[in-house]
């Protein structure tokens, strides 16, 4: 069984009262787990673009006075073709990449409770799931943001790659630890969802605020 249908049969076994939308996005997480999760990765993925611009202060693209209303609407509001790009990301490689590698994880320790077993996953997951998918998010950002060589993808990976990967073994054992205790196994992923939004829109507006006075600094040079 899936985390996703574990999620739902523990939500209906607890015979707790859950959200009809909840409800919902867990049934659609059972039944259709690939295209739910490429769905919602493209829409965090897209909302954390605009979100991290606006908290970077990015500037909105500038446009012709005469430039259609819809243009500028789109302008002010920091919806550009990086966030449509983010979100194909979502979609077509993230999405898909943690669902083969976080299945196959869940194969190889299926059945198995005991404490040995769920720190080997812990360590699995560190030290082997989250090192391929961050390298996969490093290339693609590199991509994403104009790189045109081989060698421009590899200096980007290796730039950034220690960064998120600290960043990951901090919060990712305290988040597990946070939702073992204090939430109901439907919540779950919803809840991995949120803190992965945050960290991302985080990591991605430290970023842009990086990029910016490190132009307003060559300026001045």
């Amino acid at each position: 069984m899936s985390s996703a249908s574990g999620a739902a049969a523990a939500a209906v076994a607890s015979g707790k009262q859950t959200h009809p939308l909840l409800a919902s996005y867990l049934s659609q997480l059972a039944v259709h787990p690939l295209r739910t999760k490429s769905i919602t990765l493209a829409t965090l993925q897209l909302l954390q673009e605009v979100l991290a611009s606006h908290i970077a202060g990015v500037p909105a693209r500038r446009l012709p006075k005469d430039a259609p209303l819809y243009q500028h609407a789109l302008a002010k509001a920091k919806l550009d073709t990086k966030a449509l790009k983010m979100a194909f990301y979502g979609f077509f490689v993230s999405a898909p990449l943690g669902h083969f590698l976080v299945g196959l994880l869940q194969k190889v320790f299926a059945g198995r409770t005991d404490v040995k077993a769920k720190l080997g996953q812990i360590l699995a997951s560190n030290l082997l799931v989250a090192p391929i998918q961050i390298s996969v998010y490093l290339a693609s950002m590199a991509i994403i943001n104009g790189a045109k060589t081989k060698e421009d993808v590899i200096r980007t990976v290796k730039a950034g790659f220690m960064s998120v990967m600290r960043l990951t073994w901090m919060t990712s054992p305290l988040s597990l630890i946070f939702a073992q205790k204090y939430l109901s196994p439907e919540l779950w992923v919803p809840f991995f969802n949120f803190v992965q939004f945050v960290l991302g829109t985080y990591f991605n507006a430290k970023m842009k605020k990086m990029k910016i006075d490190s132009e307003k600094n060559n300026k001045k040079q």
